[in-house]
């Protein structure tokens, strides 16, 4: 049975867990330290508290499942926006059909001109971003993007993953996606709450709560077997929208055998034609129990902040349980080739170029990864998550992403870089706990040093 969510449910649990004791809450906080996530009663229960001893504890017990799951790795991506064109009518969204401004769709040759700059940037991953026109921006043309993307290289830059950001569709046009070799097909239920979502969708074909809900049982359905879901934090109360994100992860888990690859948490931030005060915008306190609370429930599962996040956030969020950041992204069409010709780019809350982005996750000691591996490899899905849950994962995702970053710094580093990349690759080269493990990654890297490319386990 495909994906239902019953709201009264949700708030059932919700309205439950208010009354949750200390005594209670401590055993929830015991059983999350075992790695095990939650079910949805406890991670209600997380939600509904305000003692502040008990969230900053769930941030602590957030942070150790972090470092034992992740480490220090911070995985690096990129967004690539190909086309503003939308047919639909979403209240808070620039690019609704509402707002007047000129559209527009890269062409093939911008489509490269774009995945040229961000391999000159070093990015190995992308996540094609485009708006809803079946017209102007049809299944067709994304999947040409997606072909044009992976036929680029320039130098010794590719990009070797495409993750892809678009509309509900079809269980056809999923496996048209499927046969091109995406990544993870993504997609934003934005909330969960279906009077909010009929409310805030006034027209077009997002406007179906249960078509757009249904989405990921369609792609995987299709063999898509990695899928990323998220709310856009903001329209409708967080507790709800975090405890109907669970439950559709456990759909999945138990439908497909495997819930989100990721998760994407972007918060509201101010868009044209929007009125910011009609909405629920979350403080900064709260969205860092959103992270934790989503970390200590989904161990396993990676989380994406973006561009809306400053410097100062993401280092707090990275810390909580955030695994993977955009770096010197643009997100607007056409925006990297504007940006390098000094045009107007649309303001972004982190617009650092990437090199300053990994200079700083290096200088707060975390391991920029540039890896795609587990794709290649066929370490996806359900295969993906019997591995992480067995806590093997880790023995391939530090040594990989010691490589990768060793191609980086041999490749786009100058010499302060490669001597602070060098020292903090052999510093983490040391927490490889297998023996052999450790040994084939450091020949590897000597490799890397001496003109290898693309090494991976």
């Amino acid at each position: 049975m495909d994906m239902r969510i019953d709201a009264a449910r949700v708030e059932s649990i919700l309205e439950l867990a208010r009354g949750t004791d200390g005594k209670r809450l401590d055993s929830i906080l015991d059983r999350a330290e075992a790695l095990k996530g939650l079910s949805p009663e406890d991670t209600a229960a997380l939600l509904a508290t305000d003692s502040p001893r008990h969230i900053e504890r769930m941030f602590r017990i957030a942070g150790r499942i972090k470092e034992a799951i992740y480490g220090e790795r911070v995985v690096m991506f990129a967004p690539l926006y190909v086309s503003d064109h939308c047919v639909n009518k979403c209240e808070y969204c620039g690019y609704s059909c509402g707002n007047k401004f000129t559209r527009r769709r890269l062409t093939m040759e911008e489509i490269r001109a774009e995945a040229e700059i961000l391999e000159r940037m070093g990015h190995k991953r992308l996540a094609l971003e485009a708006g809803e026109d079946p017209v102007n921006c049809p299944i067709e043309y994304i999947l040409e993007a997606i072909g044009a993307i992976y036929g680029m290289k320039v130098g010794s830059g590719e990009i070797r993953r495409v993750n892809v950001n678009i509309a509900a569709t079809t269980e056809e046009n999923y496996r048209k996606l499927h046969e091109t070799g995406i990544g993870t097909y993504i997609l934003f239920q934005e909330t969960y709450h279906e009077p909010t979502y009929t409310r805030l969708h006034q027209s077009g074909p997002k406007k179906d709560f249960n078509y757009h809900l249904t989405a990921f049982d369609r792609a995987m359905r299709s063999g898509i077997d990695d899928v990323g879901g998220g709310v856009l934090f903001g329209l409708y109360d967080w507790r709800f929208e975090v405890l109907a994100l669970m439950l559709h992860n456990r759909h999945l888990d138990e439908t497909f055998g495997a819930g989100f690859h990721t998760i994407s948490m972007p918060r509201l931030c101010q868009a044209q034609g929007m009125d910011m005060s009609s909405y629920r915008v979350l403080s900064d306190g709260d969205f860092k129990r959103v992270v934790s609370a989503v970390r200590i429930a989904v161990p396993y599962t990676g989380m994406i902040i973006s561009t809306r996040e400053s410097p100062a956030m993401r280092k707090e969020l990275i810390k909580l349980g955030v695994s993977q950041i955009s770096g010197g992204s643009s997100v607007e069409v056409g925006g990297y080739a504007s940006r390098e010709n000094g045009g107007e780019q649309f303001e972004v809350a982190y617009s650092r170029p990437a090199l300053d982005v990994i200079r700083w996750l290096m200088d707060e000691d975390l391991v920029p990864s540039f890896c795609t591996a587990c794709y290649r490899r066929g370490r996806t899905g359900d295969r993906f998550m019997s591995l992480a849950k067995s806590g093997n994962i880790k023995n391939v995702c530090l040594p990989n992403a010691l490589m990768t970053l060793c191609e980086y710094m041999m490749d786009y580093g100058d010499d302060s870089f490669r001597t602070q990349a060098d020292a903090l690759i052999h510093k983490n080269l040391a927490k490889i706990e297998n023996a052999v493990m450790r040994e084939l990654t450091r020949e590897n890297i000597e490799k890397i040093k001496r003109g290898g490319r693309d090494l991976f386990v």
